[in-house]
């Protein structure tokens, strides 16, 4: 085995092990008696949106680092920071609701002393996850494309390299034979997506600061980018895009007032594309951090339900399955930032497809 395929296992097995101190402390003592270990709730406070950005527990002591709480009530505007509501805390009349149906969300009371939610605009550790991330990787393109700028002619090597032949790879494989007649147009947008997937589903896979945030596998994030491709795709259709839709080549039978049935069927062809886009990205990248989690969660299920013994046995197996997955996921994330890439290329391209009847006449008359 290669010594960098060990130091990596190594280190991705000290990450493993301080994301979960705080339940391996607590199965052991007296918070055990006082309250069992609930893995759905361990499970959903890592996948879920939060107001803080959690970094560790040692014991009692939480380690978070506080984010700008931004909220408007019938009082006006309001910013402070949420360690100002941590540890169930009030502040101004905002605090975190524990019980549903706001359970987790900031809440206050109106002035006839109901609970109510503030319009809503803070910035929550996903939101802070996709800045972070957003920013570092800004930085590696530009610091990539400044070397180019220099030397146009020179052979990029090591990780400038394997950024060139990631970039040419999409732009050149998906981008450009998806969109034969303009694809200029659309590969900076179809390029920012696929590494803000990319880079985001790996940031995600790291269990500390900067990662561990779930943007990938929150399907507000998913909905947001279907929806980019949802828009690049109707708003620059062309003629005869709409065309397909509203009069579609078929008998005409199928296709008048009377019983549009293919316009039916189109218009939920608009609809069901960017909705298969954002499922797939949310589903396959959630599914994959809620397995590592349920695999490890089985040592602590073991330790209360038969002791310390078959916890350590059953230890082995988890944390060896966990790394497998996380490696797993690293190709997933690769595969999904992908596929996004591909099928939203190949709905633009279609929007941007000329007829083939006249693609044949002009092929004639040339």
């Amino acid at each position: 085995m290669p010594s960098y395929f060990k130091r990596f296992s190594l280190l991705l097995l000290t990450f493993i092990f301080i994301m979960n101190i705080s339940p391996l402390r607590a199965s052991g003592g007296e918070a055990e008696k006082e309250k069992p270990f609930d893995i759905k709730e361990m499970i959903f406070s890592h996948v879920l949106d939060s107001y803080e950005w959690h970094i560790l527990t040692i014991g009692e002591k939480h380690i978070s680092i506080p984010l700008l709480m931004i909220v408007k009530d019938e009082r006006g505007w309001h910013a402070f920071s949420t360690k100002k509501l941590a540890h169930g805390h009030e502040h101004n009349g905002f605090y975190i609701s524990q019980t549903d149906p706001y359970k987790g969300k900031i809440v206050t009371k109106n002035a006839a002393g109901e609970i109510i939610r503030p319009l809503d605009l803070s910035l929550t550790k996903n939101a802070a996850s996709i800045l972070v991330a957003s920013i570092i990787l800004i930085v590696i393109l530009l610091s990539i494309a400044s070397q180019y700028k220099k030397n146009p002619l020179r052979s990029m090597k090591g990780f400038a390299g394997a950024i060139e032949q990631l970039t040419m790879s999409v732009h050149n494989d998906i981008i450009k034979p998806s969109i034969p007649n303009d694809y200029k147009r659309f590969a900076p947008y179809l390029l920012t997506v696929f590494y803000f997937i990319f880079f985001n589903n790996l940031f995600g896979l790291i269990p500390l600061f900067p990662g561990g945030a779930n943007v990938t596998g929150n399907i507000a994030v998913t909905f947001v980018l279907a929806m980019l491709t949802f828009v690049a795709t109707n708003f620059f259709g062309n003629k005869e895009y709409w065309k397909e839709i509203f009069w579609p080549d078929v008998p005409v039978f199928l296709k008048t007032p009377v019983f549009p049935l293919m316009q039916l069927i189109e218009f939920i062809g608009i609809l069901t594309k960017p909705f298969a886009l954002m499922i797939r990205l949310f589903a396959n990248m959630l599914a994959g951090h809620m397995i590592v989690l349920v695999l490890m969660g089985l040592i602590f299920i073991f330790a209360a339900m038969l002791g310390v013994g078959a916890a350590a046995g059953v230890s082995v197996v988890s944390v060896a399955f966990s790394i497998f997955m996380v490696l797993l996921d690293v190709l997933v994330s690769f595969i999904q930032a992908y596929v996004f890439t591909m099928l939203s290329s190949i709905f633009i391209g279609m929007a941007r497809a000329e007829h083939h009847t006249h693609k044949v006449h002009e092929s004639t008359e040339h």
